[in-house]
Parts: structure tokens; C-alpha cells; sequence
């Protein structure tokens, strides 16, 4: 069923040349991956969006590191930047607003650069570590559609995954770039910790937690390198089990309808409590929440300074508790969860350079519309507002109808709010507006659509919200 849904994942027949009995093929991207059987190694095509988002976020690093280093990267399908002269038309000046001068310098820089295709190896560019790799078909890809790399590792612990990876390497003609690994993933990351050979993108995608490999992680990526780790452990993340969330990332979980985006600021936060132990700090580049899992793309720096401000503003004990033991609105308990990564999620530049290099190469990859579409909503996000609210939940805590999120964003915006969607959440508000003035919005729909109050409890929270006045 999988195989039918994809358009851009194949599986060939055994019958090509070079394959050992029983072998299949399947195709991804520009690669074509052996594996010894269809029922012996577990090949999930859904997860092609990640490896396409992978490759595409990997390439705008690279753009952007090796620019730095006189080297400029060659994206198959992407066109030149064409300048136009308007001279005559604009005194000398260029449609975008550069003068001839400018233009000139620019040209003349461009001629300075060293250009750089897929598959080739760069001497300037980058050193890329997939740890846990299994049959290699992300690291094949990397060789295979990401320019301006010096070096692909792809490691894995079992000895069979390890062979396997060499020959889909050799098979794809990707060997000189490519080269297998059998260690544990943890010790090969411990081992490159020393400043020269620490790798500038480490890509850590593990069936479940990701979490005995970060703190290695942290130590063996560059200075400003790229971090790309996945997790699959949603229930634990979740809130279905807060004291191991605590146990493997330093956060109490809770269950909440805003549940993707907590996991999101768990994962960071545990990154950046990792990396603080040498020093060292995150910045996220990206995060999302998508299918059954989430994903993150990070920078490791350093700086000693910048450290000290992942606990305080200030340098010094925060104070508290900011609340009392029950919530004002409703008379509940609350609960307590975390701590978790309280700064922006996404850098919006960078995002915007990703989401233009792909809608402007959509044959690049088989999921362009998903990746614009996602990369979309991230763009329009409110980047200072943490977590978010959902429009169900409201309704279902006063037990009324659903107003339509045109008529409740609307509501916000007329009071002088600001209001976005959520990527991880299709009826999701994110609302700079304290949560009396959405209870205050609830309560006047209330009024036009009435509820029954002889059916609701007299401990119920919807009877406490609804027995205030709006104001």
C-alpha cells in the first residue's frame, strides 16, 4: 500500500544486473538502494519527506558555509540569477536597486569563486556523519543530490548493514565519496571530538529516542556545524509517560492538545542543557512536527557568555512560583511540565531561503508541494509566542459549539492581538492574548449559542468559566 502512494519510491524486480538472489531495489530520489529481501529489512517510504527536507536544508548550509570559504555550490534544476540592465531606463541603476558598480563587483566576486557539482568531492567542503544508517539510502542521496561535500560517513553497529552500505555505495558509483562504517555510533562521535576532525553535519535519525547519542553529538560537530536529529518516541514525548520523558531528556512531559510543539522544546532544551556542559549552545534552524515523529535541525556554538543565558536573562536564580495553585479561569490544578526551549523554534531567514531554493526547483524532490506547504506555515508563524491553543479544546471545555477560526481569529485580531496558525497543528491558535481575553471570547459565543447550565457540573470548569461576566 505504501509502495502505490508514492509516485517518486520504486521497487525494481530483482531481474537488474548485479543483484544477488532474492536482492530488490528500491529507488528514491537519485538513489537506487539494495536490499537482500523485501520482508528482511524494513524500508518506510513515508519517511521520504524527511530525507527530502534533509537534503534541501543541507544544501542552504552549504551554500551559506561554503560562501565563506571562496566555494559556490551547483544545484541541478536550479537557474542562474539573471541581472537585466536598466541603465537607459534608471540612471545606471539595476531593477534591484544596485548600481552598474555594484553589479560589476558582484560579477567579479562570482568569477573568484570555485564552483562545485553534486558528486564531486569539494577539498572545502563539508564532512557529513550519518550515525545510525542501516542501509545507507540517506547517505546516498546526500552524495548523490547535495554539492559541495567533502566526505560522506555512514555508520552503522551491525556488520551485515555496514556491507550493505558499501555495496549500495559502489552501486550508485558513489564510493569515492562514501565511505562505510561499522562502530557504535555514540564511541565514532566520541573519537571525533577533537577540533579538526569533528564533522559539519551529523544526522542522527533512530528508530525511537535519540537521546543516549546527544551528548557525543554536541561534542563531535564543528564549530557552527549542523545538528539533524529525529525522534519517533511521540507517546513519551507526548505526556503518555512524564517521568521517563524526564529520565532521557531532562523535561516532564504533559498531555496536552499542544503536545508537537512541547516535544519540539523538549528535544531543544535537552540539546542546549547537552551542549552547555562544554561550553557550547544551540541555534535552531528548524523544527517540525510531522506524521509520527519530530524533527530538528540545529547549530552548535560556542561561547561562554551566551551559555549563562540558557538558564537567566540575568545571572542570577530566577524567581518564583509565577503562579498560584489553581487556575484562575477554571479552578483547576495546574499542572507543572518541563522545562523546555522557551526561544523561536525556526531561524525565519534561513527558513525562507529553503522554502525558496525548493519551490523554485519543485522537480527536485518527489515531496516539493509538502515541503513548501509546511515550510509555508512555519514562515507565518509567531515566532516569540510558545505553544498555542486549540479551537476544539476551547469549545469543549465550555461544552459549546465550535465558532468557525475565521470568526475567533478575527475576534483576537479586532482586540488588538496577534494570532497565527501552528505547522503542528491544524486548529491551532497561537495568540500573544492572555487566556482571560479567549475565555472572554468564549463566553460571548456562548451567548448566541447557549448551553444548558442545569446539565453541567457545579465543580466543572466550563461552570466557572461561564459564570464570569466577559469584561
Amino acid at each position: 500500500i505504501y509502495f502505490n502512494s508514492f509516485s517518486s519510491c520504486s521497487m525494481d524486480t530483482p531481474e537488474e544486473p548485479g543483484l544477488m538472489p532474492g536482492e530488490t531495489v528500491v529507488k528514491e530520489g537519485k538513489a537506487a538502494i539494495l536490499f537482500p529481501s523485501a520482508n528482511e529489512v524494513f524500508y518506510n517510504p513515508v519517511q521520504e519527506f524527511n530525507r527530502d527536507l534533509t537534503c534541501a536544508v543541507i544544501t542552504e548550509f552549504a551554500r551559506e558555509t561554503l560562501a565563506s570559504r571562496g566555494v559556490r555550490i551547483a544545484v541541478p534544476g536550479e537557474k542562474e540569477r539573471v541581472v537585466v540592465s536598466l541603465s537607459d531606463e534608471m540612471n545606471g541603476e539595476e531593477r534591484d536597486g544596485r548600481t552598474e558598480q555594484e553589479q560589476g563587483k558582484e560579477r567579479q566576486e562570482a568569477k573568484e569563486f570555485r564552483t562545485t557539482s553534486v558528486g564531486e568531492c569539494c577539498e572545502d567542503g563539508l564532512r557529513v556523519l550519518e550515525g545510525l544508517a542501516a542501509s545507507g539510502l540517506r547517505s546516498v542521496r546526500f552524495a548523490l543530490e547535495v554539492p559541495g561535500l567533502k566526505s560522506v560517513t555512514a555508520n552503522d553497529c551491525s556488520a551485515k548493514a555496514a556491507a550493505l552500505i558499501a555495496r549500495n555505495a559502489k552501486y550508485n558509483n558513489v564510493a569515492h565519496l562514501l565511505h562505510a562504517s561499522q562502530k557504535d555510533a555514540s564511541m565514532l562521535m566520541y573519537e571525533m571530538r577533537g577540533k579538526k576532525e569533528r564533522y559539519d553535519v551529523i544526522d542522527l535519525d533512530p528508530y525511537g529516542s535519540p537521546s543516549p547519542f546527544l551528548d557525543a553529538a554536541v561534542q563531535a560537530v564543528s564549530e557552527g556545524g549542523l545538528l539533524c536529529i529525529t525522534c519517533t518516541d511521540m507517546a513519551v514525548m507526548a505526556g503518555n509517560s512524564g517521568e521517563t520523558c524526564y529520565s532521557k531528556y531532562g523535561s516532564v512531559s504533559l498531555k496536552s492538545k499542544y503536545c508537537h510543539e512541547l516535544a519540539l522544546r523538549i528535544i531543544l532544551h535537552s540539546l542546549d542543557q547537552r551542549a552547555n556542559v562544554y561550553q557550547r549552545y544551540i541555534e535552531p534552524l528548524l523544527s517540525v512536527s510531522v506524521d509520527f515523529y519530530i524533527r530538528v535541525f540545529i547549530r552548535v556554538r560556542t561561547g561562554q557568555a551566551t551559555v549563562k543565558h540558557s538558564a537567566s536573562m540575568k545571572f542570577s536564580a530566577a524567581t518564583g512560583p509565577p503562579v498560584g495553585m489553581n487556575c484562575d479561569h477554571c479552578g483547576q490544578r495546574h499542572q507543572l511540565g518541563g522545562p523546555v526551549w522557551a526561544e523561536p523554534i525556526h531561524n525565519l531567514e534561513f527558513v525562507q531561503k529553503v522554502l525558496a531554493a525548493v519551490s523554485g526547483n519543485p522537480s527536485r524532490f518527489g515531496t516539493s508541494k509538502r515541503i513548501e506547504g509546511v515550510l509555508s506555515m512555519v514562515t507565518e508563524e509567531l515566532q516569540d509566542i510558545p505553544l498555542y491553543y486549540v479551537l476544539d479544546q476551547l469549545s469543549s471545555t465550555v461544552h459549546c459549539n465550535t465558532p468557525a477560526m475565521l470568526q475567533f481569529r478575527s475576534a483576537l485580531l479586532h482586540a488588538g492581538y496577534k494570532v497565527s496558525f501552528s505547522h503542528a497543528c491544524k486548529n491551532a491558535v497561537k495568540t500573544d492574548a492572555p487566556a482571560g481575553v479567549l475565555w472572554d471570547i468564549m463566553r460571548c459565543w456562548e451567548k448566541s449559542n447557549p448551553v444548558k447550565r442545569e446539565r453541567l457540573s457545579e465543580t466543572s470548569p466550563a461552570l466557572r468559566i461561564l459564570s464570569t461576566e466577559p469584561t
